[in-house]
């Protein structure tokens, strides 16, 4: 028959064991709020297709020198690269919680030699050696809540690593883009400037025959000389594009600018793409996901603290040998937060004001993410479009400027008609060029706003 106090003590430990099955406190993290979304996209542009986010849709450019930059960078990023770090930090945080927290502690076994008396008497031995374990129950499931907590944290850093990488993806996508445009601006500027080097040697012939004015030679070479002045503006421009290449894909500018020399045609807007429902943003969407994650973590915070303010039931033991003589103890430990119960309350508030937040800045995510694709996709219907209308004005631009030099140069017209449409020539030839970049780039932009080539870690060159 145990004593008295040895009976409740074994009662309380009973009854706080059987507590302890119980499900944890505080909102379950696992239990996410439904997400409302709109049932399609205000310009939708049919389904997208499947598994999006393993796409690796800037193939689609079908530009060789891109895609072998992209494939480098993935690997190199220096961005890329800390966030994956970051993911490998939550994952030790999420190693470093269980349900059942353990602390054990021990002192070795130790060993003295003693001698007493001379040279002549025997020499003794002592020695001590001390373990003590202590145990800490997850009574109401803080613990777990901990865990589930560390798991959301985790499964969020996993989800803004894509967000980096989509970020890096934009970037790369559209510093090559602008590289690319100046690159064409520059050979447009020089084909400019042949044409009015021709046009002054043409007009400084008629000068010296009376039939020009010096005034006309001086129109001739301001012309001229406005269009090289241009040119290490676009270099300076297109510089500035390599470089930011270069830091992106931790790389030496000197080995992009190599490989940029290879060919200087501006990027295409592929066909497409299609984008799907609103619905898809909330599993391709890698904001969406870490944003959904810091919200069950915010969630999982709550229980902490609300397991914070309830009793706490740990185990503790101590075995001890010393000269011989083995004592032992071990019992149940029972901690009640009175004292704190202020400040734990307190705390607890806070974590849930923190949830709420988090659940705002969730279903402010969707809203964003919503506005992006239907951002992107007006822009490009209508950058399309302007392209398309530019290309034409262009065309006849030209036109008129080739016909404008001929009736000049046979003398049926006039020196500052055939200058006026050499400068629209040369502006509409660049307004057509920028309009394309405007339309490539965003196509990219759309891309990623549906969340596609999250998931691509690595592709061949």
């Amino acid at each position: 028959m145990f004593p008295r106090k040895s009976r409740l003590a074994a009662l309380s430990l009973t009854a706080l064991l059987t507590i302890s099955g119980c499900a944890a406190v505080g909102p379950d993290p696992t239990d996410l709020p439904d997400a409302k979304v709109p049932a399609s996209f205000a310009e939708g542009e049919g389904q997208a297709p499947a598994q999006v986010t393993k796409t690796a849709f800037w193939s689609n450019y079908q530009d060789r020198v891109l895609s072998q930059l992209i494939a480098d960078g993935l690997g190199n990023s220096l961005d890329i690269l800390a966030a994956n770090e970051r993911i490998r930090a939550a994952e030790a945080d999420l190693r470093a919680t269980a349900p059942l927290a353990a602390q054990v502690t021990g002192e070795a076994a130790s060993a003295s030699r003693t001698r007493n008396g001379g040279d002549n008497q025997p020499t003794g031995y002592t020695s001590t050696a001390n373990l003590s374990a202590g145990f800490v129950f997850d009574l109401f499931g803080g613990a777990r809540r901990a865990r589930e907590g560390a798991a959301a944290a985790y499964a969020s850093a996993e989800a803004e690593a894509q967000v980096t990488r989509l970020a890096w993806l934009a970037e790369v996508i559209g510093a090559y883009s602008d590289a690319r445009f100046y690159q064409q601006a520059l050979a447009l500027t020089r084909d400019t400037i042949e044409a009015r080097e021709s046009t002054l040697q043409v007009t400084n012939n008629m000068l010296s025959l009376g039939l020009a004015t010096d005034y006309d030679t001086a129109q001739t070479q301001a012309l001229l000389e406005t269009a090289r002045a241009d040119l290490p503006n676009y270099e300076a421009l297109y510089n500035a594009q390599i470089y930011r290449l270069s830091t992106l894909l931790n790389q030496q500018a000197n080995g992009v600018m190599s490989r940029m020399s290879s060919g200087s045609s501006a990027l295409r807007t592929p066909a497409g793409p299609g984008t799907g429902v609103p619905a898809d943003l909330l599993r391709n969407r890698p904001d969406i996901r870490s944003s959904q994650q810091d919200l069950a973590q915010a969630l999982a915070a709550v229980g902490v603290a609300t397991a914070d303010m309830l009793p706490s039931l740990s185990l503790s033991g101590s075995i001890s040998d010393a000269a011989g003589s083995n004592n032992w103890a071990f019992g149940p430990r029972i901690s009640l937060p009175v004292a704190n119960q202020g400040i734990l309350q307190a705390t607890r508030s806070r974590r849930v004001s923190e949830a709420r937040s988090a659940d705002l800045a969730y279903r402010s995510q969707i809203a964003s993410a919503v506005e992006d694709v239907q951002r992107s996709q007006s822009n490009l219907r209508r950058y399309r479009q302007r392209v398309a209308t530019l290309d034409r004005a262009a065309a006849s631009y030209d036109r008129a400027y080739s016909l404008a030099r001929t009736n000049f140069e046979a003398g049926a017209l006039a020196l500052v008609n055939l200058l006026d449409a050499d400068r629209q020539r040369a502006s509409a030839r660049l307004a057509a060029a920028s309009a394309r970049n405007d339309a490539s780039k965003e196509w990219a932009s759309l891309q990623i706003a549906t969340g596609a080539g999250a998931a691509v870690t690595a592709i061949a060159n």
